[in-house]
Order: structure tokens, then sequence, then C-alpha cells
């Protein structure tokens, strides 16, 4: 009893300390409260130390007066690897993604040629526009060539009697030259109207939508008697869309801070949340050159196989692998506590045939799933104590848990 007296009159001087500094008027500033909280935490750490020692020290003069062992858990530490990813949310896009739209300035839809969910392949006609308009110039224009033509070979005949009539020396020369230049000048009339068929029959052409790239009918939001327009096509919800999802990427944002550590090769683990199938191993074919000066990220991109269960805009989980150790030591992340000195935890030390808890100051590295690296503090066959180690103080006895 006289020991418990003690002990309370060493500690009541402390505690009137620490009252009476809460009450000064400057108690309001952060700054200062902050430097009291410093000064208590290591009163506190004296007073912690001081109270180890006395019962130490008890326990040694009065044997019965020891406090019973500390049960607690311990893991033997060993080597083994550790790696550290960048948890980040991406989706699933198509490598291979079209909205179609009409060649030239649209028209009116006569006919729908495909339905959703139906395979096209490149260049198959998806829509017929109303090509009335376009059939009519084309037939004029092949009208005109017609006519030039039949002139051309009458001109073609002209030039070449007046031509030889002239070399036996019958006619005037002047005959042959004017031959000649009807002969040129149709012949110059005959590849402008040639030419004018030719856009006459890319008018026509322009009538059949075509799909620009190979794949399935995603969306199909027209129909026949409609105006189909690029500026329509372009609108979210009026146009086709066509998507191959025989090449499909996952896309993520990583924040700027990961840019020397996320390159294209990088390794990463990716979940399709949505299809119900397990994380997969992928790299990163892509990393943006670019930091998007609105969200300071840039994009990566990693490719998934094939699987009818990933399809576009479906929500992945991305976990890029940013370092790794095959050698490493590591703790569970809880064990780790912080005092004024910095991070340590608990180790199990046989002494006198007695495991002690003693206290181990630790230099830390990153942590991940609840695992930290310790860069130095410890080594392997060390035994933590990794359950129980709240309650422990150096020296004080424990015993394991059966």
């Amino acid at each position: 009893m006289k020991t418990n007296r003690n002990l309370f009159l060493f500690f009541f001087p402390a505690f009137v300390l620490m009252s009476c500094g809460g009450e000064k008027k400057e108690s309001s500033d952060a700054k200062q409260l902050r430097e009291q909280i410093e000064q208590v935490k290591k009163q506190k750490a004296t007073l912690d130390a001081t109270l180890r020692d006395l019962e130490s020290r008890l326990a040694k003069a009065d044997p019965s007066s020891a406090q019973p062992a500390l049960l607690v858990s311990i893991d033997t530490l060993r080597i083994d690897s550790y790696t550290h990813y960048i948890d980040l949310q991406g989706h699933v896009d198509a490598e291979g993604m079209a909205y179609v739209a009409p060649s030239g300035m649209g028209g009116v839809v006569k006919s729908v040629l495909v339905k959703t969910g139906q395979r096209v392949s490149k260049g198959q006609t998806l829509l017929v526009l109303d090509d009335a308009m376009a059939r009519q110039s084309l037939t004029a224009a092949q009208q005109q060539v017609n006519i030039l033509s039949a002139r051309l070979t009458q001109a073609t005949t002209i030039y070449e009697r007046y031509q030889n009539l002239w070399k036996q020396n019958i006619g005037a020369e002047i005959s042959v030259i004017n031959a000649k230049a009807d002969l040129d000048a149709l012949t110059a009339q005959l590849k402008a109207a040639q030419a004018q068929v030719g856009m006459a029959q890319e008018q026509v052409n322009m009538t059949r939508v075509k799909a620009e790239i190979s794949g399935v009918i995603d969306e199909l939001n027209v129909q026949v008697g409609e105006m189909f327009t690029p500026q329509a096509a372009a609108t979210p919800g009026m146009g086709i869309r066509i998507v191959n999802a025989s090449q499909l990427k996952v896309v993520t944002s990583v924040p700027e801070n990961y840019v020397n550590l996320v390159k294209k090769g990088s390794r990463a683990e990716i979940e399709i949340t949505e299809s119900g199938l397990p994380a997969f191993a992928s790299t990163l074919s892509v990393v943006g050159a670019a930091i998007n000066p609105n969200t300071r990220s840039f994009s990566a991109e990693a490719s998934l196989p094939a699987n009818p269960l990933y399809k576009p805009n479906q929500n992945a989980k991305v976990r890029i692998l940013d370092y790794e150790n095959s050698s490493a030591l590591t703790v569970p992340l809880n064990t780790v506590q912080q005092d004024e000195t910095g991070s340590y935890v608990y180790v199990a030390v046989l002494t006198n045939q007695q495991l002690q808890a003693q206290k181990k100051a630790v230099v830390t590295g990153s942590a991940y799933g609840g695992i930290i690296e310790i860069k130095s503090g410890l080594k392997e066959g060390d035994l933590l104590i990794t359950r129980g180690f709240q309650d422990a103080y150096q020296g004080q006895p424990v015993k394991t848990l059966q």
C-alpha cells in the first residue's frame, strides 16, 4: 500500500500541471494546444517509463506482487515478396467503335437494311437514302457524254479527211486547221462531261450509307422517311453505332503524382465487376503523354481478353503495380504504433526462460492491403506480437495464447 501511495503522490503533480496548462488564457490557440499536447505526450512517456521501472523493481523485491504474464499472439517474421498497387476505377471501351454517318449532305431515308444486334462487315450497305435527284443528274450527265462522243467521232472523221486531202495537195490548209480545232474542243468537252458523270455517280453512291468497320449494330435509331444527315448522326441517340467487341480495352485515369511510376508495360490486375469473373493479369498497352488540366491525371489503357461477358461501358477495378520487393520483411499494419520518437512494434524475446515484450523502433516503407514493409529495425525470425501489443510494455512478461 505504501508503494501505491507513493505512486499517487508522484503522478498527482503532473496531472495538476496538465490541468493548469489547460486553463491558460491562450488555450484556444491551435498552435499552443498542439505544443501542450506534445508536452503531455512526453510527460506521459516519462511517467510510463517510471511506472514500468517501479513495477519491475517491485517484482524483484516482492515476487508475489508480480503481475501475471500478458496473453499475446505472436508470429515469426519471414522474408517474403511484397507488392504495392495503385487502386483505380476504370471502364471497358471498344478498340473498334464507329458512329455511322452519310458521306455527303445526307437525305431522306428510303430503306433500312439492317437490325439492332446484327453483325455487319466493313463496306456493307446499311441504309439507302432517296437517290431520285442524284440519278437524274447521273442520267443527264451520261446523255451529254453520249452526245459529245458521237460529235467527237464525227469531228475525228472530218479532220482525217481534210488532212488526207491536204497531203494530196487538195483543198485549203485552213480547213485542216479548223477541223483540228473542232476536234480538240470536243475532246476537252468530252473529258469534262465524263468528269461530270463521275461526280454524279459519286452522288448516287453517297445515298448508300455503308459501315466503316466490321462489328455489331449496337444502336439503330433511324427510320424510313426521316432525314439522315451528318448532324443527326452525331447527335447522341439519333444515329447508328457499330461496336467491334472482339477487341476490348480498359481505360482509367491515373493521378499525375504517379507519372514516374506508371509506364507502358506496367503490370496490372483488372476485374470487371459486373461480369462476375475473377480478376486477370494484364499490362498497360497505352499510357497518355499529357496531363488533363481539369482532372490533373493521365490516361492508361490495358487490353481485355475475348469474353462474351465483357461489354463496353462496364465498370472495372484496376490495380497497377508500382512497387515490388522479392525479399521484403512485412508486418500487419495495425501492429505498428507511434510515439514521439517514431514508429515501433513489440516483439517477444526469451529472457531467463521467460518471454518478455520488447519495444523495437522500426523504419517503415509503403503499406498496402493491411501490410506494411519494414525497412529496418526487425529481422527474419523475430517473434512479432500481433495480438495484445496494445497493453504491452518494455520488459513485460508475456505468454502465448494456446
